[in-house]
């Protein structure tokens, strides 16, 4: 079996190496002659899998019969098309969301230090509530931040069907515009849905990017397609009384640079891109592979990790809560650095080129949980913080 896979993968060939031979292309390079002899296709989010890409790969012959992504979205592959051709498809949900998380976390505390603010007194409103907002509204709740939560996909799952009929407040979710009038801080982590009741597109439209009070944080680490980037980039240059930090941008790689030079930080989509993130995406799909073709999935997610550079912490009195935090973080990730590289890139390469290098050369990034704090007695007492922020606490 010949199995072709996005050359960004991580521990590919421990994984897939098994079930048969490995071909990594790079994701944007993946065509329809590079499918003519493949039997399985492993991608990440750049590569777009759609009706054409399979179609002409088919009249080539292709054995195609399987398609993973390593990712939590599914927006860039077309489910339908391969069903059409009886190929079958799995993704890995929730695989970097913690991750996006961090990202999240690292950023907030990253502009509280830089504008003068506590986190802990703002209000965070979170507009999609699934593998990742379900983690971000869990770890900020638990540090003691205020959150308001969004999700009208699941009020109407969960039955909740007043939720659309001009309810404010139901169960513990609100309105979007509920949120851009009482939060400080909007963070967006919804998937792309063109169509139907619950569209996304242009979630946050120039009415809505309109609306937001001055001092209000913008952060998207969701689809980029969600935000109408022109109507932001007017806001910013125009009053430039918000703030935002954007991860996901339209019309990638060839991203709209002056929104870029106007966000706080600006990053090239890789908020869920830590080593442990991907890993568990690639050990997914090979999970779902090995079962596709009827054969045991014997390779287990320990070992595949290497041991974090950074382990172990030890934090003694005299710092503030937030001063304890910033540290922990930026041992473990600081987004200026992803900021500062994605801006030298373009400088240097132009945009599209600049943001494509910046992901596929991404160093080395393990997730909070990697870090282990050891609270002195006299720090005790931001084992609350730290511990709702995602960090393991060593036993006192």
């Amino acid at each position: 079996m010949k199995i072709v896979v996005d050359a960004n993968v991580p521990a590919a060939e421990a994984c897939f190496g098994a079930l048969g031979e490995v071909v990594r292309v790079p994701g944007r390079e993946i065509v329809p002659a590079t499918l003519a002899s493949a039997d399985a296709l492993v991608v990440r989010s750049i590569t777009r899998v759609d009706a054409a890409l399979i179609a002409e790969a088919k009249s080539m012959g292709s054995p195609l019969r399987f398609v993973g992504t390593c990712t939590i979205g599914t927006d860039h592959v077309d489910q339908h098309a391969l069903a059409d051709h009886d190929i079958a498809f799995s993704s890995a949900p929730g695989c970097n969301a913690e991750a996006v998380v961090d990202y999240v976390l690292a950023s907030l505390s990253t502009l509280a230090e830089r504008h003068d603010f506590r986190l802990v007194e703002r209000r965070v409103g979170i507009v999609g509530v699934g593998n990742v907002g379900g983690r971000l509204l869990k770890r900020l709740t638990a540090m003691g931040i205020d959150c308001l939560a969004c999700d009208p996909p699941r009020v109407e799952a969960e039955g909740l069907e007043a939720g659309r009929q001009g309810a404010r407040s139901l169960a513990g979710f609100h309105d979007l515009d509920t949120l851009i009038d009482e939060c400080d801080v909007l963070c967006l982590h919804t998937p792309l849905v063109s169509e139907g009741t619950h569209a996304t597109h242009h979630l946050l439209d120039a009415q809505r990017i309109a609306a937001l009070a001055p001092g209000t944080l913008l952060l998207n680490a969701g689809r980029g397609d969600c935000v109408d980037g022109r109507a932001l980039r007017q806001r910013l240059a125009g009053q430039g009384d918000i703030t935002a930090v954007l991860d996901v941008w339209e019309h990638e790689p060839a991203i709209d640079a002056a929104l870029a030079d106007l966000a706080a930080i600006a990053t090239p989509h890789i908020a869920g891109y830590s080593l442990d993130g991907k890993l568990r995406g690639t050990h997914h799909i090979y999970r779902a592979l090995a079962h596709h073709v009827g054969l045991p999935a014997r390779l287990t997610m320990d070992g595949l990790a290497p041991a974090p550079p950074v382990a172990r912490l030890v934090l003694e009195a005299g710092l503030s809560p937030e001063e304890a935090l910033r540290l922990c973080m930026r041992a473990v990730y600081d987004p200026r650095r992803d900021h500062d590289s994605l801006h030298r890139e373009a400088r240097r390469q132009g945009m599209a080129k600049g943001f494509d290098g910046c992901r596929a050369r991404y160093p080395l990034r393990r997730e909070v949980a990697s870090l282990e704090i050891e609270l002195g007695k006299g720090a005790r007492e931001l084992r609350p913080l730290l511990a709702g922020a995602g960090f393991r606490i060593a036993a006192d």
